[in-house]
Order: C-alpha cells, then sequence, then structure tokens
C-alpha cells in the first residue's frame, strides 16, 4: 500500500504555527513507527507538485473553509486532517466575503469525495459534523502529543538565568504562548494579569508583530475591502488588534517574539503558571507542552481544553476575568494545590504520544484503503 502525506504546511507560514507542528510531528511519528515489515510505504510528498494517482491513498494535511484545499478531481482515496473550523465558529470575527463563501461552498462539495476526516479532538469532531454535513462514522479522532524539543530544563539553572536575563524575565510570572487571535481571549488574560499584579509573557510573533498583522488586514484585496475603506468599516479583526496594542502599552506585558524551541522549554521551565484563556480551540497544544516541564495550567472553561486537560488543570470563565485571575492566584500562591497540578499534569502529558497517534493514523489508512 503506497500512501503519500502532503508537506506543503511545512513549506509555509503554516509552518511554526500549529498545523505545522502537527504535520511534522505526525510524518515524524509515521516514519518512525511504522512496523517493521509493514505493507504500507509512507511517502512524504508536495501535493501541488506530485502525480496522486499512482498512490493508494493521499493524505491532506490541511483544510481551510475559505479557502479550495481539496482537489477538484479526486486522484485515489483520499483522508484530509480538519483541525479545527474557527473561522466558521466565530464568523463575524473572521469574515469570509463573497470570495470565501464562493469556496466555502465549493469545500463542502469536495469533502463529498473525501474518504475520511482526522481531527484532532472530540470537539472538532463535533464542529466538523455539524458544519460540514457528514457522516460522523467518517470522522476520526487522534489526540496529538508534545514536541520532543519541549523539554523540562528545571534543572538546568545555569541556562535559564540566561534566558531570563536575555528577555528580562522577573522571577514570577504568567505564561501564555501563541498567536493573539481574537479566539485567543488576550484581552481577559491581560486584565486578570493586572488583577493579579503579576508580569504576563506571551511566546510568539503575532504578539511582538502587530504591526504587521495590522497592516495586513488594510490591505485592498477585493470588492469587500474597496466598501470597507470607502464607509470607515474596518475588518473585525483590526479592531481587536488595536484594542490589544492599547492593553500591551498599558499593562506590564512582556513580548517576547519568536524563540526557538530550547528557549521556549526554558520559559516555560520559569513560568509560575501557564493559562491558555481562549474561548475556543481546537486542541491545546501548549498546554500539554507546559504540564511536561512542570508548570501548574490554567484553562478556560472551553470543550477542546477541558478534554484535553482532564482533571490537571484549575478551569476559568473564558469571560470573567476575576475568576480568571482567582485561579492564577491559586496555582502560583497555593503550595498544595499547585505540587497536585503539577503531579497530574506530569501524568496527564504521558497519555498522549505520537507513537499512538501514528499506528491509530496507520490503521485509519488501512481501514480506508481496504474499504470498497
Amino acid at each position: 500500500m503506497k500512501v503519500a502525506i502532503d508537506e506543503r504546511p511545512l513549506k509555509s507560514g503554516d509552518s511554526v504555527r500549529g498545523i505545522g507542528v502537527n504535520t511534522r510531528e505526525i510524518i515524524e511519528a509515521l516514519l518512525k513507527f511504522n512496523p517493521k515489515g509493514s505493507k504500507i510505504q509512507i511517502n512524504v510528498v508536495d501535493f501541488g507538485k506530485a502525480d496522486l494517482s499512482k498512490y493508494d491513498l493521499v493524505h491532506y494535511t490541511n483544510f481551510h473553509p475559505y479557502f479550495i484545499t481539496l482537489p477538484l478531481k479526486k486522484p485515489t482515496k483520499i483522508l484530509v486532517t480538519i483541525h479545527d473550523l474557527i473561522p466558521l465558529v466565530y464568523p463575524k470575527n473572521y469574515p469570509a466575503g463573497l470570495k470565501g463563501n464562493f469556496r466555502f461552498l465549493v469545500q463542502k462539495q469536495l469533502i463529498k469525495n473525501v474518504d475520511g476526516i482526522l481531527t484532532i479532538s472530540q470537539t472538532s469532531k463535533k464542529d466538523i459534523v455539524r458544519f460540514l454535513n457528514v457522516d460522523p462514522k467518517k470522522v476520526h479522532v487522534s489526540y496529538l502529543a508534545t514536541r520532543a524539543t519541549i523539554n523540562n530544563m528545571k534543572s538546568k539553572k545555569d541556562y535559564l538565568r540566561s534566558v531570563q536575563r536575555k528577555y528580562n524575565l522577573p522571577n514570577k510570572f504568567i505564561l501564555y504562548v501563541g498567536d493573539v487571535n481574537y479566539n485567543k481571549n488576550i484581552p481577559t488574560l491581560i486584565e486578570a494579569a493586572k488583577i493579579c499584579g503579576t508580569t504576563l509573557v506571551i511566546c510568539g510573533k503575532q504578539a511582538a508583530d502587530l504591526k504587521f498583522a495590522k497592516d495586513n488586514l488594510k490591505v485592498i484585496k477585493g470588492p469587500r475591502d474597496y466598501l470597507r475603506f470607502l464607509f470607515n468599516k474596518p475588518h473585525p479583526e483590526l479592531a481587536h488588534f488595536k484594542m490589544i496594542e492599547i492593553l500591551f502599552k498599558e499593562n506590564n506585558v512582556i513580548r517576547t517574539g519568536f524563540v526557538s524551541d530550547r528557549e521556549l522549554s526554558a520559559i516555560y521551565s520559569c513560568a509560575s503558571v501557564f493559562v491558555q484563556p481562549s474561548y475556543y480551540e481546537g486542541f491545546g497544544f501548549c498546554v500539554l507542552e507546559a504540564m511536561s516541564c512542570d508548570v501548574p495550567v490554567v484553562v478556560s472553561r472551553t470543550n477542546a481544553l477541558t478534554e484535553i486537560a482532564g482533571d490537571a488543570a484549575l478551569v476559568c470563565d473564558p469571560h470573567d476575568k476575576i475568576d480568571m485571575a482567582e485561579k492564577i492566584r491559586l496555582a502560583m500562591a497555593d503550595s498544595d494545590i499547585r505540587a497536585e497540578l503539577i503531579r497530574k499534569g506530569e501524568k496527564r502529558t504521558r497519555e498522549f504520544l505520537w507513537e499512538k497517534t501514528a499506528l491509530e493514523t496507520i490503521n485509519i489508512y488501512k481501514d480506508i484503503v481496504d474499504t470498497p
């Protein structure tokens, strides 16, 4: 059985985001854990250039509702990974426009040609069934795991101090890692950190370069953008970024920008608490990464985050800055709760393994190819 897996997310701007990380890790896991003597041949391919008809199964590693990411003509049996459908969950904040809505209609037709859908949480599965109107039996859930390059570095005191000096990190701080789009709920986190009187550290390129994010939303790309310009109605995300920019300036927030995985491991290991305040997530990579570095975790009460964190995190109301601040304080100051969170977090991360994900994916490949 010849299987092709799409490498294009590794060559785009997604390479350092969740989609790229997932694609890289699953490819490495498939190549590493494909059983010896297996009749399945894994081929890593650029789907934009390859002849896909020569494979028994092709695995598309990215899906976007507002762009054509599936083939117009079916080359062979198809599996597609859909991480989440955030633009459909929050359409007012991620408006599709005429072109996007047309592409979505096309994507909904093309998804009917797909033999299987792979997703990363039960939460995402429910959204896929609801928004794309697909048979639930077609949608397979396989959890992700932490990156091998993220490690607990608490014992490496000299290196930790050097990273703290480089980024001017205080001895106690609240950590958030990732983008600052609307669904991430960063304004509430900033307000909660202010209530706690504790520095908030944000790791990620987007937070450190909001000018680029804002300028990109000002570009006139089509009729919708001309209308916004004429009637002075900015893109919803532009107003969001402007608000965050003001909050950054008015509050005690350190933005590191993009950091290497080794530095990120050190920053995790230095953090007093990690917070994932999102309104919505498809999975929650960073929750497991923080737990693997023995950092107590606070997550918002949203389905995917509570699904992934289990009982190993404190849970807060994403709409209530006071509740969020209280949970942060407990994780930082109550030694018993803190120790319990660290213990449960370390145990929880051991339930998410790339070997398990790879073997589940291989079994899905077999089931699809063997089904007439």
